[in-house]
Formats: structure tokens, sequence, C-alpha cells
């Protein structure tokens, strides 16, 4: 096994094993398997070599690192273990130092770009319960899933004090969904703001610098140097995957997607031209990225295919725009929109208090309605797809600028 070591190839660029010298290969390799049967992008002319560097180039201060990690433990209630913290401390500085962002690895093996390559365990359980969640979805034999999620940061086991309307909306979205034989899956984002120790990382912007530095799924995470662990991001990808449709119930949060969604939107850029074969790019190596992107890239839609509800509701302003994003974000990823009730921006105690909006929400069985019609919408948009009833009308074209 063997375990990253570098700060600046392994930390700041958060590679799998990251090599310390970038070696420009003769043939940029493909990835592993193909994902489109469409002609691949035309090659582009650029220099791979172009990586601009200067923005961050100093790892943190040792006084610094050590305050951050012992944040985590100014409970007097560990003060016995004082001793044992500096241990545990220093032990997490020298990993830092050494870039050990996957200290478990083992050789990629056959099927991969570069089978000799150091494949960090956790990204490849990760890769594996993705290909089986998707395995499920294709066989007609299992039951039509919705990925059902309740975007809210709110409920009522931290300071709140009080559960979201969105989880009520979600709740009606549910039994209706189930009542017309779907299985749900229920991915309440809130957890985020209410469980111990349980994150979705931002988004690197991987994909900025070049397309397949951007893994299917993500690789950003776990990064143990850098103490980013407990990635919600392993679990909810195979939840994508193994869906037929998904039904997404937000809030507004100033005239945007609730915080808990949005960082699950960024995370799932991998699902819209991701890399399925780290080897490929031997990791995080960005010169390797940038020429296999101009070499001519695909850019794979993971999650195309699968059907599309929105409740986005709000209290004074925001949520036709909000709708009209997660319509748009949902779209470009190569989902089909279960119809126009399917796609619904309502108020809810419009200027009233928010201390009555459960309340509002009570006394408007109109909103309460048009959520069933929702759910009723994407279940027969499920069913459609799956007897082959429902195809989106453009699948057989190929953009002709893919990005």
């Amino acid at each position: 096994m063997h375990a990253a070591r570098g700060w600046r190839s392994s930390c700041m660029s958060a590679g799998h094993a990251s090599r310390t010298e970038t070696v420009m290969p003769e043939q940029p390799p493909k990835p592993a398997r193909p994902s489109q049967d469409a002609p691949r992008a035309p090659r582009h002319h650029g220099n791979p070599k172009d990586v601009r560097k200067g923005q961050v180039t100093t790892p943190l201060p040792r006084d610094t690192f050590r305050q951050r990690f012992l944040a985590r433990f100014t409970d007097p209630a560990y003060r016995q273990e004082d001793e044992a913290l500096d241990r545990l401390e220093r032990i997490a500085w020298y990993a830092y130092q050494e870039g050990r962002k996957a200290p478990r690895t083992h050789k990629a093996g056959p099927g991969h770009a570069d089978p000799d390559y150091e494949l960090s365990d956790e990204w490849r359980a990760a890769s594996e319960a993705v290909r089986s969640a998707q395995q499920r979805q294709a066989d007609p034999a299992t039951p039509s899933r919705v990925l059902l999620v309740c975007a809210a940061a709110r409920n009522d086991y931290t300071c709140p004090g009080e559960m979201s309307k969105s989880w009520r909306l979600a709740g009606r979205a549910r039994e209706r969904l189930e009542a017309d034989g779907i299985e749900v899956d229920l991915l309440d984002l809130s957890l985020l703001a209410s469980d111990a120790d349980l994150r979705i990382h931002p988004c690197k912007a991987c994909v900025s610098t070049a397309m397949p530095l951007c893994h299917w799924p993500c690789s950003c995470y776990p990064n143990h140097a850098l103490g980013q662990v407990n990635d919600w991001m392993n679990e909810i990808y195979p939840r994508w995957a193994a869906c037929h449709g998904v039904l997404i119930v937000t809030p507004v949060y100033w005239y945007q997607a609730a915080s808990p969604l949005k960082l699950m939107m960024d995370r799932l850029v991998c699902a819209d031209g991701g890399n399925p074969d780290p080897t490929s790019t031997h990791g995080k190596d960005v010169v390797r990225a940038k020429a296999l992107e101009l070499s001519g890239w695909d850019y794979p839609k993971h999650l195309s295919g699968r059907a599309y509800g929105l409740v986005v509701h709000g209290d004074v302003a925001g949520t036709e725009g909000v709708r009209r994003a997660l319509a748009d974000w949902l779209d470009w990823m190569g989902l089909i929109d279960a119809g126009p009730q399917a796609r619904l921006d309502r108020y809810i105690g419009y200027y009233e208090p928010y201390a009555t909006s459960h309340v509002a929400l009570d006394e408007d069985p109109g909103v309460q309605g048009e959520v069933d019609n929702v759910a009723r919408a994407l279940a027969c948009a499920v069913r459609q797809l799956r007897k082959g009833e429902l195809r989106a009308p453009d699948r057989g074209l190929v953009p002709p600028r893919q990005k």
C-alpha cells in the first residue's frame, strides 16, 4: 500500500497517490470505458502544460494548524486527555505536511487506463457503490424509485426548534408517490445542520481546470491530510444513481436555493461530464487532465434519462427564480421534467409572520393539492419512462458545442 506524499502534489491539488514529478504522456490516456455512442468532441489546440499558479503557495503555519485541530476539543471534559490530544495533533500535523490524502491504496487493476496506478480504496468503494446502484436502476424487475429531497436546513432537533415546511410538503409528496406504487428514498438535507460531523464539503471546481480532472464519483474527498472527512456525498451519489426520478422540495433562502441543496448540486457536477477513471489522469495530475480534454472529451451525462419534479416555496420573493434555476440545472444534466404541473413555485403565508407560517400552510389547501399533483405527475412520468413511452425528443442529437 502507498500513502500519497508531498504537500504541494497531494494537499494542494488533492490527488490520489500523487507523483511528485509530472510526466507528460506521449499519447494522453483514454477513459476506461466509453460513456456515449455520440462522437467525441473535436480536438482543440492548446498547451496542456500552461498551468497557472500563485494563488495559494504555502501551507498553514504550525500554530494555526494546532489551533484549528484542537478547537474540536475545547470542552473541559477533554482536559484529562490533553497529553493524548497533543500526540494526536502531532500525528495530524505530520500527515498534513506529508500530504497523506489517501493513505490506503491498491493498484487499480484491469479495466483502467493505468492498471498499476495506486487507486484510493475509499474512492474504489464509492465507485463500486455507484456502479451497483446504476445496475439496479437499469434492471426492469426492480421497483420504480424516486429520490425525494427535502432541501431545507431547518429541523426541530437543533437551533430552529421546529420542523420545516419543506419536510411537511415532502411528507405529502411521499404519501402520494407511495400510493401510486413508487418506492421513495427520502433524503433529508437538514441533517447537515443537526447530525454530528456530517458534511457535504464544497466542490473544489476541478472541472474548471479540465473536465477529466473531475472524477465520477468525486475523488476530492475524503482528504485525510486536510481533515476533510465524513463527506455525505459518497452515500448520496448511489442514491441518485439508483432512482428513476427525483423530486426536490426546497425553500428560498435569499433568492437562492437552500445552502444544503446548493452544496449537493455543486458536488453533482461530476455526474455531468465527469471522468469515471482517475487513473487516466493519475489522480489530480493537471497536465495529464488538460491533455486528455484537449484530445477530445465526450462529457458523459451519468444521470441522464431520469424524470424530475420541483416544489419551491417562499414567503416574500424569489420562488420563480429558484424554480427556473433548478429546472435549468436538471435539464442540463439530461433529466426529463414531468410536465408543467410538476414544476411548482408558490408562496405560503405571503408577508405574514414567520411564527405562523405552519398555520398558513395548514390553511392553504391549494398548495397542498398542487404538491400532490407534482407527485402524481412524477409518478406518471416514471412509469412512462420505464415502459419506453417517455423519451427526450432531442436524445439523439449531438450538441455542436459540448461542455
